[in-house]
């Protein structure tokens, strides 16, 4: 606590955060920015009244970590976030009913998408048959009932280069919201639980095809827990490797893309940015940037639990990035990213098709003789 205080002490508030943050940008709502999350937190921190304006400042924020790469003083702002958030629940005032409900529904259900646990599976595109492997495709809540494509995609592709891996008709939920909630304690008690199972199991690799899967078990659960004894690794890592195993060789002049970088996968931890694009390449792909990309990407608008509770703002934040993406197609190598960007899309009225990495590498491939 003592570091969040040091911390708020240092801002002169001079601004430089407002020009990146997407939730200030739409509308220069003071409120919905950094420097309105930073004075919501001292607020929070000296025991003042908490407004719904203090509320909403400190839950619209999207955890994406664009506004600490441009702060001269360096200061962590969705860390001082992250701690309102656990201020405000520690003391019952969070968090909002939305995540609330989100969070009973990983309890009773499994999954964040309040999806039926016996569908888990329906995005498969073959009959389930069990198989036991050391390496787990952990498709995560949105690929498995919101964004099917992206873990049938997945799993086709893994299929196709060759990996040996299994699925779970019942593999869980990440846990990370209870990290955007603000309720680290309930996160460890789950991630425990879900390490354990992993352990019984005898799964020491996770392929996961979410950029906020892959940033809760590679980040957060180390953070939490101390250590994990299982490999991370996102679809996008392994891609050019087999890949080239393979021999894959496509004439260049395929399909235009935007491709979209994930705040999972870049500014949180994980830096992938080489070899989505590098996959995409190999396979005749030509790829478009979005004006912001690599450690400046665009959010979707839906991290930080902001789509639930927010969702104005999130479709605001993801029909910029839709509206200034140079081609028809956005490629993303995150399932919660299509979903949000997709949904985005029909909401808005855009015309542009937010397709899955590995549907977009799989047609390509089909299409070719290798």
């Amino acid at each position: 606590m003592a570091d969040v205080k040091e911390a708020l002490e240092l801002c002169s508030e001079c601004g430089a955060c407002l020009d990146v943050c997407p939730t200030y940008g739409p509308d220069q709502v003071m409120n919905l920015s950094p420097l309105g999350r930073l004075r919501a937190a001292r607020q929070i921190f000296q025991g003042e009244e908490i407004t719904p304006e203090i509320k909403e400042s400190i839950y619209s924020c999207l955890e994406c970590r664009l506004c600490t790469g441009s702060c001269p003083f360096e200061i962590d702002i969705p860390e001082i976030v992250y701690a309102s958030r656990v201020e405000l629940a520690a003391t019952g005032r969070g968090p909002l009913e939305p995540h609330i409900h989100i969070m009973e529904g990983i309890h009773k259900l499994g999954n964040s998408a309040g999806g039926a646990p016996e569908k888990r599976l329906d995005w498969l595109p073959e009959a389930y048959s069990p198989h036991e492997s050391s390496t787990l495709f952990f498709a995560g809540c949105i690929a498995s009932y919101l964004a099917q494509d992206a873990a049938a995609s997945s799993y086709l592709l893994l299929k196709k280069l060759g990996v040996d891996f299994m699925v779970l008709p019942d593999e869980g939920c990440c846990g990370l919201y209870y990290m955007w909630a603000g309720m680290p304690d309930v996160a460890k008690a789950h991630f425990e639980q879900m390490a354990s199972g992993f352990k019984q199991q005898g799964i020491t690799r996770l392929i996961l095809d979410c950029a906020g899967c892959y940033e809760c078990f590679s980040r957060q659960y180390p953070a939490v827990m101390g250590s994990i004894d299982f490999e991370v690794v996102h679809i996008a890592q392994l891609l050019p490797a087999l890949l080239k195993d393979r021999g894959i060789e496509v004439a260049p002049g395929g399909t235009e893309v935007t491709y979209v970088d994930p705040c999972g996968l870049g500014r949180l931890g994980g830096g992938i940015y080489d070899e989505p694009r590098e996959a995409l390449q190999i396979c005749g792909v030509q790829v478009s940037e979005t004006r912001g990309n690599r450690e400046n990407g665009p959010c979707c608008g839906g991290g930080g639990a902001v789509r639930a509770a927010y969702r104005d703002l999130y479709l605001k934040v993801a029909g910029s990035v839709l509206r200034d993406a140079p081609s028809h197609k956005l490629v993303t190598p995150c399932s919660f990213c299509q979903f949000n960007y997709s949904y985005a899309a029909r909401k808005t009225g855009g015309d542009k098709e937010i397709i899955y990495l590995a549907r977009t590498i799989l047609d390509a491939l089909n299409g070719s003789s290798g």
